[in-house]
């Protein structure tokens, strides 16, 4: 089963604190998402492995490391994912960016991708798939097997706000993806909001309350 890991650090929580007000401004909010994001990107990197490289310094040779292994990619969900591309690529400037678009037809209420570009070494990437929130889980189960169909295997899901249902349903459709999260809260609601949550990112982040 895959790793559900909690970002806890103080300054990750203390910031969480005010995404969370419902008095926070759009302008404050989407920040304050980018800087979460960056935060949470520092502590989803330190897996990543290191090799052994010689470098003059104006004083003598130094043995130091470098990162190796995979490069990165970054596929957030449409459209609340896009909230977290920045603060990613601060930490992470040469990462490539795809795109999954989703919506739930009204109907099934099942997600349907309507557009879906990625890089085109998508498969020799390691790929952080960035959603604001893991609510029911299906919008994440959904990318995630899009990106599977492509041939991609090292993936990694962040959110800031994880529902417990909505972990389960991701851990039994794609038990090999690690779940990184800021918070795990209480529950959804009837509406599918996560309680208490932080109400819709993408509308908060784009201001379409």
């Amino acid at each position: 089963m895959s790793r559900v890991i909690v970002c806890d650090h103080p300054l990750i929580q203390h910031k969480l604190a005010f995404l969370r007000d419902a008095s926070t401004t759009t302008k404050d909010f989407r920040e304050m998402i980018e800087e979460v994001s960056t935060l949470m990107a520092y502590e989803i990197t330190r897996e990543l492995s290191l090799e052994p490289v010689e470098v003059q310094t104006p004083v003598s040779k130094a043995q130091c490391y470098t990162i190796s292994g995979r490069m990165l990619g970054l596929i957030p969900i449409l459209r609340a994912g896009l909230g977290m591309v920045g603060g990613v690529l601060k930490l992470l400037p040469s990462a490539k960016v795809g795109h999954v678009g989703l919506y739930r037809d009204p109907e099934t209420l099942k997600p349907m991708e309507y557009y879906v570009q990625l890089p085109t070494d998508v498969q020799e990437r390691e790929l952080l798939v960035l959603d604001p929130m893991l609510a029911t889980g299906g919008s994440a189960v959904a990318a995630l097997d899009v990106l599977k169909a492509r041939g991609c295997t090292q993936i990694k899901l962040m959110v800031l706000i994880a529902a417990p249902e909505g972990i389960a349903v991701v851990q039994k459709a794609h038990p090999d993806v690690d779940i990184y999260v800021a918070s795990i809260d209480e529950y959804l609601d009837d509406h599918g909001y996560i309680v208490p949550g932080l109400g819709d990112a993408g509308d908060r982040i784009f201001g379409t309350m």
